[in-house]
């Protein structure tokens, strides 16, 4: 093969190369643009829900997803079954202690977790991606979150909702379960205190 041939394929291959990086610096990018996207199975299929221009996803009562098996070891080394609080609204909140927004809105979540007990809502974190636990038992005790966390370090608990329901696709992510531990609305980004009581005032509303 003559040097003028050999010259275009190193051209092209070196194109490749740059094209790659560059897509995998967008990938790299977007990943970070949130704490991650998820790696749930779910967000296709035919859905019942509808987003509002708050982000906010809800669905109507009678048109949603039951939540799926949520329990295990907690991480503060007790245990929790989400499906034991059927009867409450349950605030699902997943997070994680590497997440710059999760340590944002932890200060919201437990200020409403406070003021809601009493009025019959269980706040309820899923801790992920903490390859230890004492970086989840060191960002409890640094935001002085009070509610229990399952310790679900490889995502299994993610991996369980169904595709095409309110599922958790991002960290941080939080849901609400109505009071037949069904999935009510979900946010994908961190929440204010403002419209964490936004999502959860219609469904504790309902009899």
């Amino acid at each position: 093969m003559s040097a003028a041939s050999r010259a275009p394929m190193r051209s092209n291959r070196a194109h490749r190369r740059v094209v790659l990086t560059t897509a995998g610096a967008a990938v790299a990018a977007l990943l970070m643009s949130a704490c991650s996207s998820g790696g749930t199975s779910g967000g296709g299929g035919d859905t019942n829900f509808v987003m509002g221009k708050d982000g906010i996803s809800t669905a109507k009562k009678g048109e949603r997803a039951e939540a799926p098996d949520l329990s295990g070891k907690t991480v503060d080394g007790s245990t929790a079954d989400v499906a034991s609080f059927k009867g409450k609204i349950v605030v699902l909140n997943v997070w994680g202690s590497w997440c710059a927004p999760c340590r944002a809105e932890a200060p919201n979540l437990e200020k409403v977790n406070k003021d809601l007990k009493a009025k019959g809502v269980q706040f309820v974190g899923i801790n992920t991606r903490d390859t230890s636990v004492q970086n989840a038992r060191s960002f409890e005790k640094d935001e002085g979150i009070t509610f229990p966390s399952l310790y679900d370090p490889t995502g299994k608990l993610m991996l369980r909702f169904k595709k095409g329901t309110l599922n958790p696709q991002a960290v941080p992510s939080t849901l609400i379960l109505d009071r037949e531990g069904k999935i009510a609305a979900r946010s994908l980004a961190a929440l204010s205190e403002e419209k964490l009581r936004k999502m959860i005032a219609p469904v504790l509303a309902e009899k």
